[in-house]
């Protein structure tokens, strides 16, 4: 019996969700609601996915269209930042986390955001989607030495914007 194709698309990403969900929270954060950002992705990927050429990259293809999509929001809307930013519709995934805790990631967030582009998309995928870097290179289509530069010095300079902001809060 051969499956339907929403079978099949359900059979690739549900293994793939919580990675994919990590991904989206973190690449929408401050700007848009990431499950508005999972739903647009999902749409455009089930409609695209008989143009799928590999099921081992089903991830990697949910991640360019994310990608694209967030692109297209941006363009369409100018961000407005504040310093009394409201983030009352983010949810972070560990609202189960002390105060503290939370007031930490969203500062993370908020400076990650200060990234170009190709670093925090690198530093999202490695320490927060826990991607390898043989993966990140074919998602962001670099060689391993790019990737790892990128992570050093996406590094080096989230934990200067870290330090400076602990700074100004102190």
């Amino acid at each position: 019996m051969e499956l339907t194709k929403q079978e099949r698309f359900m059979q690739l990403y549900a293994p793939v969700h919580d990675r994919f969900e990590r991904y989206c929270k973190t690449r929408a954060f401050g700007e848009f609601h990431f499950k508005d950002i999972m739903h647009d992705t999902l749409i455009v990927a089930f409609e695209k996915f008989d143009t799928l050429k590999s099921q081992e990259a089903f991830l990697y293809f949910l991640f360019g269209i994310a990608t694209r999509i967030l692109s297209n929001q941006r363009k369409k809307m100018r961000p407005i930042y504040t310093d009394n930013f409201n983030h009352n519709n983010l949810q972070l995934s560990t609202h189960e986390a002390p105060v503290e805790r939370q007031i930490e990631i969203q500062h993370l967030y908020q400076q990650l955001d200060k990234l170009d582009p190709e670093t925090r998309d690198c530093i999202i995928l490695f320490e927060i989607s826990g991607f390898s870097i043989k993966e990140i290179m074919t998602i962001q289509n670099a060689g391993e030495s790019a990737v790892k530069q990128r992570l050093s010095r996406g590094r080096k300079q989230l934990t200067e914007l870290m330090n400076s902001l602990e700074t100004k809060l102190a």
